[in-house]
């Protein structure tokens, strides 16, 4: 309990701060404030109002509120705002103080005529590394890497690499990885600080450096980066060209950021919604998300109601029918979306490659035709103890069983057709798959009552 009473102690108390602000107290406010963590730092400046916010313009530095900003955590489209409350030299100083990468991640938000204006005000050298990170296309290796990192000559010794290495980790996003170059900036090595501190000050680098080095190019997707990082264990990873030119690295808090940036995406394709939702935006703003999709799953809705209205004649005859529609679209649609869950997920991780898909489409199938047939035996028995209708019982089973092994096999096969025409499987959404499966189960269920009619 002592412990807990601690930590809750060190939290930053917000009431003190804002108490600090309006009183104009800057030594007390800044003595309290910065003693907490970026993150706690930053959580603050996210529930500020306007007024705080200029308050704590004056009080922070822009080195200070660089911090802030490289903890951050608010929507994409509230940067442009943000900024724009800030004086111009004030904002570019935040900016050329931010890692590269996570300058860039903010300027790509802004509006051009906000970013050539930082970009003129800025220093020379900052502006010139942002510009270099600029041009490259997003989500890609090259828009997430940083140029803040430490790359020591092949030929050099031990010792002056432990000089070049003190001169640059004040700016450097990672010291534990130092990478080994060529006389033309070429990725020869890595060499561990751990390897540093061990070895002999005259030792030549080149010799205890490891030259098996896995890189990425700068071109390559941040997926696939990120599913490097998880299964090399790296805490960084470099960026070169097709020349193997040392252009950057990026280290395993940016990839944290992507997983969490696609997991999030992905989330939301399944959902059918085009961007996440979050409980600060207005009904206004949600629904504006959500309309687009709600809007076509009504038109691919309509299918079904057309297809029920081609059978009408079908279900005058025997009304029964019409009972089992809900059931047997349900069962289809859930046993559709678990394949569809089970393939996004292996194409996402990369468990599933080009030899594999066949056996997943084998496997679903098995598990569809299994799970079809054990249920459609479960629904033959309970329309008959509930109805007393044995040739229903059978015609609804069956009926149950066709949909559920179609629909899984169309929930493993669409996102893998999909990606194989280089678009993400996961807008093969959760709505998508079952309103199609839908129309498939009701196409079965009312065919197979139509051919069978005379028997009823």
């Amino acid at each position: 309990m002592m412990e807990e009473t601690k930590i809750r102690d060190e939290e930053l108390n917000e009431e003190l701060m804002h108490e600090l602000l309006q009183q104009g107290d800057v030594e007390a406010f800044r003595e309290e404030f910065l003693s907490h963590h970026p993150y706690d730092q930053a959580s603050f400046y996210e529930k500020a109002e306007g007024e705080t916010r200029q308050l704590l313009y004056q009080y922070l530095s822009p080195k200070e509120m660089a911090d802030i900003f490289e903890a951050i955590e608010v929507d994409d489209d509230e940067y442009e705002d943000l900024f724009k409350e800030m004086d111009t030299r004030y904002a570019s100083d935040i900016l050329s103080y931010m890692y590269t990468d996570d300058a860039v991640d903010v300027l790509n938000e802004l509006n051009k005529d906000q970013v050539a204006s930082y970009l003129t005000i800025m220093d020379k050298d900052s502006a010139q590394q942002i510009k270099d990170l600029l041009h490259y296309e997003e989500y890609t290796a090259g828009s997430i890497m940083t140029t803040e990192f430490v790359a020591i000559p092949k030929n050099s010794t031990v010792r002056s690499a432990m000089n070049i290495l003190r001169n640059a980790a004040p700016n450097a996003e990672t010291i534990y990885y130092v990478f080994v170059i060529d006389e033309d900036r070429k990725l020869s090595g890595i060499v561990t600080l751990r390897d540093l501190i061990v070895a002999d000050e005259d030792t030549l680098i080149g010799s205890i450096m490891n030259d098996r080095v896995v890189s990425v190019q700068v071109s390559e997707d941040q997926e696939e980066v990120a599913r490097m990082i998880k299964d090399y264990d790296f805490l960084a990873l470099p960026v070169v060209d097709f020349q193997d030119h040392l252009l950057g690295i990026i280290t395993v808090d940016d990839i944290i950021d992507v997983l969490d940036e696609e997991a999030s995406d992905d989330y939301s394709k399944l959902a059918a919604v085009s961007d996440m939702d979050t409980f600060d935006r207005g009904p206004l703003t949600a629904a504006k998300k959500r309309l687009p999709w709600l809007i076509l799953l009504t038109f691919l809705g309509m299918i079904t109601a057309n297809l029920m209205g081609m059978f009408e004649a079908t279900l005058d005859q025997v009304a029964l029918l019409a009972v089992f529609i809900p059931l047997i679209a349900g069962m289809a649609g859930n046993s559709g979306t678990q394949a569809l869950a089970v393939a996004v997920r292996g194409i996402a991780t990369g468990d599933i490659e080009e030899e594999s898909k066949m056996k997943l489409l084998f496997r679903e199938a098995g598990t569809g035709l299994i799970t079809g047939v054990i249920c459609g035996v479960v629904v033959v028995g309970l329309v008959y103890f509930w109805k007393s209708e044995l040739v229903i019982g059978m015609l609804v089973g069956t009926a149950v069983a066709s949909s559920i092994f179609v629909a899984t096999l169309a929930g493993s096969f669409i996102p893998l057709l999909i990606h194989r025409m280089k678009i993400d499987p996961a807008v093969a959404s959760g709505p998508f798959i079952t309103t199609l499966n839908d129309i498939i189960s009701i196409l079965i269920y009312l065919g197979l009552a139509t051919t069978f009619l005379t028997n009823l």
